[in-house]
């Protein structure tokens, strides 16, 4: 019977997970993410202003933990974004666009009734481990 390996990532570089989840898994050559809000991981409290605001502060967290992971940005290739108002989907791409390379990475969008905290946006991906990881897998 085949068995994976699988190894929980944390780093204080994103906000800390909550006992009941990690903030990613690696399994074989793949780390899936947990979701991440716009939350600054130095004062626990979600990032103000508008939606990009917090989309940009999202996506340096994921980096922090796909960097603790052994990847990055670079190798993510799918990602799920959720948004509280289908409205917000052109602001959010604004900041998408310009952060992953060319090919894209595979993408769904949702709208959500509710999403943790009272966010507006969370977004979740799922990356190649290209190198060791920096920060300590548990």
């Amino acid at each position: 019977m085949w068995k994976s390996n699988r190894t929980p990532v944390r780093t204080d570089k994103a906000p800390l997970p909550p006992p009941f989840l990690s903030q990613a898994m690696v399994v074989g050559d793949l780390v899936f993410c947990s979701g991440q809000l716009g939350v600054n991981p130095s004062t626990g409290k979600m990032v103000e202003g508008p939606i990009q605001e917090r989309t940009k502060q999202i996506l340096r967290n994921l980096s922090a933990v796909l960097e603790a992971a052994g990847s990055s940005l670079q190798d993510v290739v799918k990602v799920n974004i959720f948004l509280a108002d289908m409205n917000d989907f052109g602001a959010v791409n604004e900041i998408y666009a310009g952060t992953f390379p060319d090919p894209k990475p595979a993408r769904t969008c949702v709208a959500a009734k509710t999403l943790p905290q009272g966010s507006d946006v969370e977004i979740e991906c799922t990356a190649v481990v290209t190198k060791a990881g920096r920060s300590s897998r548990l």
